[in-house]
């Protein structure tokens, strides 16, 4: 320190000499805290019950983050309220890179359809990696006559009040990509919420319900094997492992494609080094070719975008659904 600082501190009050020393002892200590890092196990939270595509995607993500990063990270799946309860949890829990969240596209659509929004997912989260993608999957049991989503929308407008669909849950990606098929073709086709996908699919099979609408990683093995007809799906291209199921565009709805995505995000705060890390991390891991061929027999596609990819898609989803959920006028829970 110079000469003159010196004698201007010697004069300064206690306080500002106090401030001083604190700010000068825990500066090093944030720095060090993030060359160290990870020093202690990364929990990953998944908001919903083990055994889901997004559970499967968080376990894939923490064997590879372990390889690279020599730290143990663990899963734990803390279900509830449509997601809201574990992402609820990551968004108040430290911003220190140890906590860290793997949700769906509910990240984005909970916002609007809960009042009040139960979190931000803008101001309360830092986007660490666009993860994976999965479309959804339309399909109809298979002696209901509807071999096709022409055949779907005219039986629905033959009888208004005939066709039933059932889904995961209201304002699941499903359930949204079929009020936006009902939208675009004018027709009515009624939604039956189900406690997850797999009683919605179940009542297809057992004729309850004639259609179901799900993501295409939770369905695949049903409408590969054939015991649900594949009416179609909602991505941009034919699954190569469902080469005879169209898209909906080919189905004549022009750029028709939703996808739900798996996403990875922290605490807001979360430092930016830890961030760019993990997401480096993340990104080069899912871009394997054989992290890429596990994912697609699955019905997942990678994304592999990293934060500011994320960030990108958060800032352009949120409001794109919050529009679809209101002109499809569906209640906020």
């Amino acid at each position: 320190m110079q000469a003159g600082s010196e004698a201007l501190l010697g004069r300064a009050p206690a306080w500002v000499l106090a401030a001083c020393a604190v700010v000068i002892a825990l500066a090093p200590t944030a720095v060090d805290a993030q060359t160290r890092y990870p020093d202690r196990p990364i929990r990953i939270v998944v908001p919903y019950a083990a055994g889901g595509s997004t559970d499967v995607v968080a376990r894939v993500v923490a064997a590879e983050l372990e390889k690279v990063l020599g730290a143990s990270v663990y899963i734990e799946n803390r279900p509830g309220a449509s997601g809201n309860v574990g992402t609820v949890a990551v968004a108040r829990a430290p911003a220190d890179g140890y906590t860290l969240l793997l949700n769906t596209s509910s990240f984005m659509t909970n916002a609007s359809l809960f009042r009040p929004p139960p979190y931000d997912p803008v101001k309360e989260f830092e986007p660490i990696a666009d993860v994976a993608s999965s479309p959804v999957a339309i399909a109809a049991n298979v002696s209901a006559g509807i071999g096709s989503v022409a055949d779907m929308i005219a039986q629905a407008r033959a009888d208004p009040q005939k066709l039933n669909y059932g889904t995961g849950g209201p304002g699941s990606m499903p359930h949204l990509a079929m009020e936006q098929l009902k939208l675009k073709a004018g027709v009515n086709i009624t939604h039956v919420p189900f406690a997850g996908g797999g009683p919605a699919m179940q009542a297809t099979l057992a004729g309850t319900i004639q259609l179901t609408a799900g993501n295409l990683a939770n369905m695949m093995a049903q409408v590969q094997s054939g015991v649900l007809k594949g009416i179609a799906l909602t991505a941009a291209q034919r699954w190569p492992e469902l080469p005879d199921v169209p898209t909906m565009i080919e189905a004549g709805y022009p750029d028709f494609v939703m996808e739900g995505t798996h996403v990875l995000v922290a605490p807001a705060g979360t430092p930016q080094p830890i961030v760019d890390r993990l997401g480096k991390e993340v990104v080069a891991a899912v871009r394997k070719a054989e992290i890429a061929a596990k994912f697609r027999q699955t019905g997942l596609m990678v994304v592999g975008g990293g934060p500011q990819e994320l960030r990108a898609r958060i800032a352009r989803e949120v409001p794109e659904f919050r529009d679809l959920i209101r002109n499809a006028g569906i209640q906020a829970h």
